[in-house]
């Protein structure tokens, strides 16, 4: 029986591996996560705790779902950042490495700085620009530190299963006629249901590594509501605005797009375009309604 531990199970992704690996008689899921009801909870920028769960449960795969995603208040929250991104991480490295446990941990499209004029792809240096990204490429460079059996899967504009961009928008509509959406950030929007298949084909092989994992193309934030809006039957109109128009406490990068060129190199899982998921995924969410 081999158990995997999913940190972070109750968010987007961590709902999306559950039902990717619903039915496999031969896994045993060990969800953890903090303050959710139902689900043990586990500190993961506590080092003994992490040492102790991991030598009760032995988990032979990790993956680490778990993340302080909120990039804004990272700006003015640093140290709580730093200890789920990056501590987080390093913890688990430590105690994975101890087991001789593969940890799967996953990483995002802000260690880059956006400058970019072609797809970034896992051979870019990362230039992370504010607290988001630095304290997730510090995560990065501490499971490189501790780990001998690592992936990490970069991934970019994530939606799923929970509080996401595209149910705030279409939340937004029900009681605008017209909104406001940036058309100067450009990247790849990604489904949790993709990304969980990605993880799931690439966590029993042994092809360590740092990927890039995201839907194929690529979009602006007003492109990516148009297109979900469309699919909805939604009549709210969208006007694309500059980041100029919608300064935010952080920076973001104006160009994130991915290319999973390192998947592709060793014949690795192939993702969706991001048109075919949102179609998947917005199908899925007219039919719960």
């Amino acid at each position: 029986m081999k158990k995997i531990l999913i940190t972070g199970a109750n968010g987007q992704l961590g709902r999306a591996l559950q039902k990717e690996y619903a039915g496999e008689e031969d896994t045993k899921l060990l969800l953890t996560d903090v303050g959710v009801e139902g689900i043990p909870a586990l500190d993961i920028t506590n080092l003994p705790e992490v040492l102790a769960f991991f030598e009760k449960e032995k988990p032979d795969v990790v993956i680490n779902a778990a993340a302080f995603t909120n990039v804004n208040a990272a700006e003015s929250a640093w140290d709580a950042a730093y200890r789920v991104n990056a501590i987080g991480p390093r913890n688990l490295a430590i105690a994975s490495e101890k087991l001789g446990a593969k940890l799967v941990h996953v990483s995002t499209d802000y260690v880059f700085d956006g400058t970019a004029r072609e797809p970034y792809t896992e051979f870019a240096a990362p230039a992370p620009l504010g607290a988001y990204g630095k304290t997730k490429y510090a995560g990065e460079e501490f499971v490189k530190q501790f780990s001998g059996h690592f992936f990490i899967v970069r991934t970019a504009w994530l939606y799923g299963d929970g509080k996401n961009f595209v149910r705030t928008m279409l939340g937004l509509a029900r009681d605008h006629d017209t909104v406001s959406v940036v058309h100067d950030q450009v990247g790849s929007p990604t489904s949790t249901l993709e990304l969980a298949r990605c993880i799931h084909s690439l966590e029993p092989t042994e092809n360590y590594g740092v990927f890039h994992g995201t839907c194929e193309g690529f979009c602006s934030w007003a492109e990516f509501t148009e297109e979900f809006y469309r699919l909805a039957g939604v009549e709210t109109a969208v006007k694309r605005i500059t980041t100029a128009e919608y300064p935010t406490p952080a920076e973001r990068p104006a160009y994130s797009v991915l290319e999973n060129y390192m998947l592709k190199l060793t014949g690795g899982y192939q993702f969706a375009d991001w048109k075919d998921a949102i179609a998947v995924y917005m199908k899925e969410e007219l039919a719960g309604k």
